[in-house]
């Protein structure tokens, strides 16, 4: 019979796993907008620091698991990156692509956010207290990338106006 610490222990490491995925996700998400992105620099550039950051973020998945004598799953990883991949896609005929990304950026920051912060949760009551170092400085960066996006938003917002009043709606939209 499973004791309540085994259901807590699974809990967690399917927590972590689907951690694993959606961090994989947020890459498919990036890199297709760092690929497009022209008119607005420090956007592409905060991205591409934030997917390196996300790479670490996997690696750290990686090493918790593997001290639960798991990985990830690959076919999670695989089908939320495909969806990552296609919702970056979804906003690239949109003439205010960049308003879209940023607005589901945001989002999806808080979205990390909120698994980092289960994961610490499930950490603390089940005695993982190895994890939560690592869980911490994951969710310390998704804050600080969240936070990045909504001090950006306003400039973000001017610049495509003041692109799209000067050039028109696709010079304005990336």
């Amino acid at each position: 019979m499973a004791t309540s610490s085994d259901s807590l222990r699974d809990l967690f490491v399917t927590g972590l796993t689907n951690q694993h995925a959606v961090e994989k996700q947020a890459l498919a998400i990036m890199s297709p907008q760092i690929a497009r992105i022209e008119h607005y620099p420090e956007v592409a550039d905060r991205l591409r620091l934030h997917a390196e950051e996300t790479n670490h973020q996997i690696a750290r998945l990686d090493e918790l698991l593997a001290g639960f004598g798991t990985s990830g799953s690959g076919l999670k990883d695989v089908a939320l990156g495909f969806s990552g991949s296609m919702a970056a896609l979804m906003h690239a005929p949109a003439g205010d692509e960049i308003l879209k990304n940023s607005f589901a950026n945001y989002a999806f920051e808080h979205f990390e956010m909120a698994g980092y912060m289960s994961l610490l949760t499930m950490a603390e009551d089940g005695g993982y207290a190895q994890a939560t170092p690592l869980l911490t400085q994951s969710l310390k960066e998704e804050e600080a990338m969240a936070t990045w996006i909504g001090d950006a938003l306003p400039r973000i917002t001017r610049r495509y106006a003041a692109l799209y009043a000067g050039e028109g709606a696709s010079a304005a939209k990336v």
